[in-house]
């Protein structure tokens, strides 16, 4: 299972721990190697090992180098692959939802090494995603937002019908578009929930390598160093330092 933490993987993987055809054995997940932060999220290492410990499927994190280039994420990818493809297995779990570019690109990656993707929220409708999410009892807070799509006042907030109802026009729903990205507190099949305190509201910009095109290229959270220099490609993005209660 690629688990980012927040709520399109965790939705994934509850249909993934319901589905006969898979057994989920390792959770996957890249990280700031410096700052041991989710890349793209922002959350402190020490939150995600908890919500492994909760689902109680293993972690396996996948260290990414500050600003990595397509050809050294796909060397570190392809390595973190190797051992399990060793112990047999055959997919690899992504919770994408309608992204083609993205699909095709992990599908061929994959196929390199002869695995499969597996996409169980793919091409569903926004609503039914986010109204199922909230029905099943999973719950989450918004851990970072792209100021280019959403003000700050956005980034710290509990993912609930309000925050959906608050989203301008033009947003993606889910946030497929990398508006925002959320950390998940609580799941079905969580063995309890995890207690968080929301810290400081931290602002960063970041200017793509020269590769702006790559696949992997994401900001990797709030203690990564800014750009100084202005870029006309450069994003800023607010981020929620959520701490362990």
């Amino acid at each position: 299972m690629n688990w980012s933490g927040g709520k399109d993987s965790a939705l994934a993987l509850y249909h993934a721990l319901h589905d006969p055809r898979y057994h989920v054995t390792d959770l996957l997940t890249s990280v700031n190697a410096q700052y041991q932060r989710v890349s793209m999220h922002g959350v402190r290492v020490a939150l995600l090992e908890q919500q492994a410990q909760r689902i109680g499927v293993p972690l396996t994190k996948l260290e990414l180098p500050e600003m990595p280039g397509m050809d050294d994420y796909e060397r570190l990818m392809k390595a973190a692959l190797a051992p399990l493809q060793a112990h047999g297995i055959q997919h690899a779990i992504f919770g994408d939802i309608h992204l083609e570019d993205l699909r095709h690109y992990r599908e061929q990656q994959l196929a390199r090494v002869g695995m499969q993707a597996v996409f169980p929220l793919w091409q569903r409708p926004a609503a039914d995603l986010l109204r199922e999410y909230l029905d099943l009892g999973f719950r989450a807070i918004v851990v970072c937002v792209n100021e280019k799509m959403l003000d700050a006042s956005f980034c710290g907030r509990e993912l609930d019908a309000e925050f959906l109802r608050d989203l301008p026009p033009g947003v993606d729903a889910c946030g497929e578009n990398g508006e925002y990205h959320s950390f998940v507190y609580d799941a079905p099949y969580f063995s309890a929930p995890i207690a968080v305190e929301r810290g400081e509201l931290v602002h960063r910009t970041y200017a793509p390598p020269a590769a702006a095109q790559s696949t992997c290229y994401q900001p990797n959270g709030p203690d990564e160093a800014a750009s100084a220099t202005p870029d006309p490609y450069s994003t800023g993005f607010w981020y929620c330092d959520l701490l362990p209660a």
